[in-house]
């Protein structure tokens, strides 16, 4: 008989629908002690640290054991160049095997939709952190990866999920990521949303699984928002404040900076990347008639290479839909850039596109949980071109391409 010197718990968790491996002993350095997962119907039971590696294996292949990040893991593409010049692109070609993440039905937490995704290069992987939705319409954000840019392992729950009473009747939407250059840790605005107010909301950690979570940037809801609907009237929502779009790098004034806003576009000034204070100043707002319901900023925005050492230019991907006075259907979401001058934020965007860079084409941007609809929230550039992720219909994930 083998003598068993090392434990592999075995647990059932009925609302994750499989179950948990637990190292007990001895510690394993490449990992943690963590949980992965297999399927049913395997019951709580121990086995032999053999049968744990084994299996581990079968997780690995499958995607589901944890990527070990930590504050040495490094970011970026090892290869990456800097834009030298507004637009980027500003082509980019849709993947012809979109969707690239669709529901799983196994996982209960994004049964129903998968959409809206943030995206981050770490350890030569892309990482997304994406909005997922339940068949019960709870919200949360859950976790893929990959090593080509396209086919994605997945994290089989999520990683931001409602706990607060500002979360909870909806849950946690539209994540947004960048990584403090000083502290190395992740930080990722988010929407909370309790089913009748939207608050935006910062959340930090150092490897991508453990989170502390802070209240709402303005947690009385002292804030209100000027809306338009559809057919074009306008109301106002008290407290209504969501998509903050981080700069990453220091104002020359010491102060980092947020753009945020649904309706328009507004600024935010931070210490520590973590607590906001809001302007209500109008950035901008949009000026062209296929923006004039909203514009929405997407992912952080990214930096331009100058000779010119007076400039500090940078290009913001963004969001917009429109009440159908110009070429689109009402109701169609676009997705387009500006540009922008860091250290003359008080003067708007210097420029912007005069059209879309992608407009709902293929079925399902077209026909979904909402129709017509292209939405980013994350760009990262890898091996060698810039892959830009966006929700289709707010049902599925697709990517566009396009070289340096």
């Amino acid at each position: 008989m083998a003598m068993v010197t090392s434990l592999v718990w075995i647990v059932e968790d009925p609302g994750f629908r499989g179950i948990y491996i637990i190292i007990t002993a001895p510690p394993i350095h490449c990992f943690d002690t963590i949980a992965l997962v297999l399927y049913k119907p395997l019951l709580y039971k121990a086995a032999p640290l053999s049968l744990f590696f084994s299996l581990n294996s079968l997780l690995i292949s499958q995607g589901h054991a944890f990527p070990i990040i930590g504050p040495d893991t490094p970011d970026g593409d090892s290869a990456y160049q800097a834009p030298t010049i507004f637009p980027i692109g500003p082509h980019f070609t849709r993947y012809s095997g979109n969707p690239i993440l669709t529901p799983d039905p196994k996982f209960e937490f994004e049964e129903a939709f998968i959409y809206n995704a943030a995206a981050i290069v770490l350890d030569g992987r892309v990482f997304l952190l994406y909005r997922a939705q339940s068949k019960q319409l709870v919200l949360s954000i859950g976790l893929a990866w990959l090593s080509d840019g396209y086919n994605f392992k997945r994290w089989p729950k999520p990683i931001i999920y409602p706990t607060e009473s500002w979360e909870k009747g909806g849950g946690c939407e539209d994540p947004r990521i960048v990584r403090d250059p000083i502290s190395r840790k992740f930080i990722v605005t988010y929407t909370a949303y309790d089913g009748h107010l939207a608050r935006l909301c910062v959340a930090e950690l150092m490897d991508l699984k453990t989170w502390i979570k802070h209240p709402p940037i303005i947690p009385d809801d002292k804030w209100a928002e000027v809306c338009t609907l559809i057919h074009g009237e306008k109301f106002v929502r008290n407290g209504w404040l969501k998509s903050g779009a981080v700069f990453v790098d220091r104002h020359k004034d010491g102060n980092y900076y947020m753009i945020w806003g649904e309706s328009g576009f507004q600024l935010a000034t931070s210490e520590d990347l973590i607590h906001w204070k809001i302007s209500e100043k109008v950035y901008t707002t949009g000026k062209l008639n296929w923006q004039d319901r909203l514009i929405e900023p997407g992912p952080a925005p990214i930096k331009i290479e100058t000779k010119d050492q007076g400039k500090n230019f940078y290009i913001l991907f963004y969001n917009s839909s429109t009440v159908g006075a110009g070429p689109y259907e009402k109701g169609t979401y676009c997705i387009s850039q500006m540009l922008i001058d860091y250290d003359n934020l008080d003067e708007g965007p210097l420029a912007r596109m005069d059209g879309p860079i992608l407009v709902p084409e293929s079925k399902n941007e077209v026909i979904g949980q909402v129709n017509r609809v292209v939405f980013t929230e994350g760009i990262v550039q890898f091996k060698g071109k810039w892959f830009l992720y966006f929700g289709e219909g707010d049902s599925e994930l697709g990517v566009a391409t396009c070289p340096i």
